[in-house]
């Protein structure tokens, strides 16, 4: 199984800190936001990961390169100046990923969750999609579940951890949409499919934390400060 990692977003939210600097090279006590998922990926058995660039994105390249030291082939799907958005940047990325299910992780999320349980994860559905609870900065949540099915409404919502396992038909009725390589954000698919019932869903209840400001990053920090990690 392959995986993306999205690596493409302005963060606008972390500036200064990313108006020279692309927010997945943002460092962490001695690694990259970036090097947790590329050694995390790697020690989970994965084997070729591809990573989609924008913002800076020339930066991640220099930096990451093929992906020789840290065991893994990695691809870049450059999106230019203007970032697809989450859907956008996977549709783009579709031909590098190839036919078979595949994982997605955000750039900007960290978290302990064991990957190797979705390398080769049996995906009888669009997708299959990790929650988490909800963190003070997104309290009403995004979905429900309900005996791992994933919902909307029924129950108390959950966060989306940004972790998720997608078919190549989850994207296939929304590809006439993004020919002209169009902002495309992930969310309204998630719905559409909700619906017809098409995607599965866990709860993780492990450690989890949302990259998106510059408190979060130091506190992603500090409790790594007393951790070691890959």
């Amino acid at each position: 199984m392959k995986a993306m990692i999205l690596a493409a977003g302005r963060g606008e939210r972390m500036r200064p800190l990313t108006d020279h600097t692309p927010k997945p090279l943002l460092k962490v006590g001695s690694k990259c936001l970036i090097e947790y998922h590329l050694n995390n990926l790697a020690a989970a058995g994965f084997k070729e990961v591809v990573i989609n660039v924008a913002w800076l994105g020339q930066q991640v390249i220099n930096l990451i390169g093929s992906g020789e030291n840290y065991h893994l082939k990695i691809t870049y799907s450059d999106e230019g100046d203007n970032a697809l958005e989450t859907a956008g940047g996977i549709i783009k990325a579709l031909p590098l990923l190839g036919d078979e299910p595949f994982l997605v992780i955000n750039g900007d999320v960290w978290s302990d969750y064991p990957l190797k349980k979705l390398n080769h994860f049996p995906l009888k559905d669009k997708a299959h999609l990790v929650l988490v609870d909800n963190p003070p900065h997104n309290p009403q949540g995004d979905f429900s579940i309900k005996k791992n099915r994933l919902i909307i409404g029924e129950t108390e919502k959950m966060t989306f951890s940004g972790i998720g396992v997608y078919s190549v038909d989850f994207f296939k009725p929304y590809l006439s949409t993004s020919l002209d390589n169009k902002k495309l954000p992930l969310a309204p698919m998630i719905r559409d499919h909700i619906k017809n019932n098409e995607i599965s869903a866990e709860v993780y209840a492990g450690k989890w934390l949302d990259i998106g400001t510059e408190e979060r990053l130091l506190a992603l920090s500090e409790y790594l400060s007393n951790k070691s990690f890959f």
